[in-house]
Order: structure tokens, then sequence, then C-alpha cells
């Protein structure tokens, strides 16, 4: 016999008890219905097993949760990510948030993990007298040779490029 018959076959008997016991409930206790209200949810458990609507739910969530995270998300932390632009957010920053302490405040020069100029040129691999078009180049370069999804990539290479783009945009 298959097994999504028998759970369909137990589910019509749970079902069978169900209203057995709502009838008896209203003809003679109403605390039989109370009684009826376990097999009325494991009625409807077992036959939303065994019609597959469950099954479907699961991987529907499964996509959706996928589709959301994006790739490499069991590889990453749910802070790992910095962002992009002036706007990203530091470590620093969500440490002091969540421990309820004010960080001293500094000016985008003094920040420990931002590189000076001379560190984001060579990072890039720029002199310094590079144009504002040569160092677009060099990070889009760059990038592409560093970024964690492709094999030689890495992620602290990733985020040190970044940082010097960054510093040599503003």
């Amino acid at each position: 016999m298959d097994r999504d018959t028998l759970v369909m076959g137990l589910a019509a008997v749970f079902a069978g008890i169900a209203m057995l016991l709502i009838v008896l409930g209203f003809v003679y206790q109403l605390f039989l219905l109370v009684a009826a209200v376990p097999f009325i949810v494991t009625t409807y458990l077992m036959w939303d097993h065994a019609s597959g609507r469950f099954q479907a739910r699961i991987r529907q969530e499964q996509t959706r949760r996928r589709a959301r995270s994006g790739p490499n998300a069991a590889s990453r932390g749910p802070n790992d990510f910095e962002g992009f632009g002036p706007g990203r957010r530091s470590a620093t920053n969500t440490d002091s948030r969540r421990t309820g302490r004010r960080s001293r405040r500094t000016t985008p020069d003094q920040s420990p993990d931002r590189p000076s100029a001379r560190e984001a040129y060579r990072t890039l691999g720029l002199d310094p007298s590079a144009t504002t078009e040569e160092v677009k180049d060099a990070y889009r370069r760059m990038v592409k040779e560093v970024h964690p999804d492709t094999e030689s990539g890495s992620k602290e290479e990733f985020k040190r490029v970044n940082r010097a783009y960054e510093r040599l945009s503003d």
C-alpha cells in the first residue's frame, strides 16, 4: 500500500472521530467539543502531508530564502557585509550600538580601517599622479580579480580594495 494512501486513510479515521465527538458534544456535553480539537488538528496535518501541500510549502520557503540571501549565503555571517560607498556600516558602529556605549566620533581620515592615500594608491597599483579615470579602471580591474565569488578571490582583499577606492574617490 502506498504510504500517502495510508496517511490519507488515517486522516479519514481521525476526521470521523472528530465528527463523532462534535455531534456528541452538541447532543450530550459541550466538553466533548474541546476533545474534538486535537483530532481536527491531527486530521488537517495528516491530510496536508499526504496531499503534498506541506512539502510544496517547504520547497517554496526554501526557494524564497535562497533568493533573499543570494549566492554563498552559507559562507557569510549576518554582519559580514560592509556595503559600498560612504554610508557603509562598520563593525565598531554596530558593536557600540548593541552595548549602548558611545564611540568617539572620528573624521573619515582618522578611521582605523581607512587606508592612507599612499596605501590606497599602492593597493590599486597606481602612482599618486593617477587621474580619476585611471583610479576607476584600476578599481574595476582589481575587483574582478579579488572578488570572493571568483576562484582566486579573497573576502579580506576585496574589502581592502573597496576601502582603497573609497579613500581615493572622496
